[in-house]
């Protein structure tokens, strides 16, 4: 049964193919521009290419994307982390040189320029989209999320889409491969989700693997890059500092900060009202230049590039004692040597909401931790040290495993196509 399975990631994508002899590989290749990838990051860029007053509106993706941004970042839009608004019943559409579009039409664009076209597949051809266990946001709908996610492969042609849990295929590999009965618990990180599933792998059985148990929290690779920006970078841009109002000193917004460390919401704040408030603001501010430096970052769209230098530093942390964040433009720059005892204390409220995850996962599945033989952790935020060490204290170093941390969902998305929804599609 031809089997595709497709991560649609907050940070990267992958499609995977299955191959006829039952094994899964990150085989689709994107030749864009001079680059030809397995794993695409999920941005997306417009910019017009007529007149001012005669929109002809053009877009691309991935390093194309980011390749047209940095040709023209003030006369572009580049959108990153779209899968973060999914579940979101605040975005309802946004406008793209005076042009609305809903979530799921962004969404599509990007699908598009990813997903083989459907007509061209073999008949029979299933397609497993993964979804997480719960979308990012604070107060998340998960039920709206996966309407339109559904809507978004769609509108991409492929309208028949099958859904799994991405934790689930990310350890579905892993799991097929042993050899005796085992409790497995696989934890996916991602860019806006951490996932977690306890599976039952029988071996010769009718039902081989058997989920039993599943949670899932909005925090991960870009929660922690917030927190760098928030202790690093904000309190240079003015977060803690005041402003006046006639007689009085208040506290400069901080919606303003937890808007601007966030990447999905950073592309907002140059709507001209948000820009008006902050400059009204800046006036009167105890740090004018600050509040002027957010202004410019902002105006000059220079999220990405903010968001690159940060995830280098956490990167870099990952593996080192300490990392020095640079950060340079126009007037404003950093320089701070950021060190992991730093990093992994402003972490430490995210680290403590993660294990009370796994631990629901482990309560719905009913199964002790001296009951799970295996712990399979992929993604990049697994790399982490505390992440990690969140793992071997509760574990041991000796039940967990790892590996192929950027296409395990996607190859595990189509095992699950070739066995589960062999028939679905046609």
């Amino acid at each position: 049964m031809p089997a595709i399975g497709v991560d649609f990631g907050t940070t990267n994508s992958v499609v995977s193919f299955l191959n006829q002899n039952g094994t899964a590989a990150t085989t689709r290749r994107y030749p864009l521009g001079t680059a030809d990838l397995d794993i695409i990051r999920s941005v997306l860029c417009f910019w017009n290419a007529g007149a001012k007053n005669n929109v002809a509106l053009k877009h691309a993706i991935g390093p194309d994307a980011i390749e047209a941004w940095l040709d023209d970042p003030l006369e572009s839009r580049l959108m990153m982390s779209l899968k973060t608004y999914l579940a979101q019943r605040s975005f309802t559409e946004t406008r793209v040189f005076g042009r609305p579009f809903k979530l799921e039409d962004l969404i599509a664009l990007f699908l598009r320029g990813i997903l083989p076209m459907r007509h061209e597949q073999p008949p029979g051809t299933v397609l497993v989209a993964g979804r997480p266990v719960r979308f990012a946001g604070e107060t998340p709908d998960d039920d709206l999320g996966v309407r339109r996610l559904r809507a978004a492969y769609a509108a991409a042609g492929w309208t028949d889409v099958q859904m799994a849990l991405e934790p689930e295929a990310a350890g579905y590999r892993f799991v097929r491969g042993l050899s005796a009965p085992a409790v497995v618990l696989i934890g996916d990180f991602g860019g806006g989700t951490s996932d977690f599933s306890v599976l039952r792998f029988e071996p010769r059985s009718d039902n081989p693997v058997r989920a039993l148990g599943h949670a899932g929290i909005g925090i991960a690779g870009d929660t922690f890059d917030y927190r760098i920006v928030d202790q690093v970078v904000s309190p240079r841009l003015g977060k803690g500092s005041t402003y006046r109002v006639f007689d009085a000193d208040l506290p400069v917004p901080p919606d303003y900060y937890s808007s601007f460390a966030r990447w999905h919401r950073l592309s907002l704040m140059r709507a001209p009202r948000t820009m008006r408030d902050i400059e009204a603001v800046a006036r009167t501010a105890q740090y004018p230049d600050r509040l002027r430096a957010l202004l410019s970052l902002i105006r000059d769209e220079l999220g990405y590039a903010l968001y690159r230098a940060v995830s280098e530093v956490k990167a870099e942390l990952s593996g080192a004692s300490s990392a020095v964040l640079r950060f340079s433009h126009a007037d404003f720059a950093i320089e701070e040597t950021i060190t992991r005892d730093d990093f992994e204390q402003w972490i430490a409220p995210d680290i403590a909401r993660i294990a009370a995850t796994v631990q629901a996962a482990l309560t719905e599945s009913g199964c002790r931790e001296d009951e799970v033989d295996h712990v399979f952790l992929t993604g990049g935020t697994s790399l982490v040290p505390a992440v990690r060490e969140l793992f071997v204290a509760r574990f041991g170093a000796g039940r967990i495993t790892g590996g192929r941390e950027f296409v395990s969902v996607s190859e595990g998305l189509a095992l699950i196509g070739g066995d589960r929804f062999s028939g679905a599609s046609s």
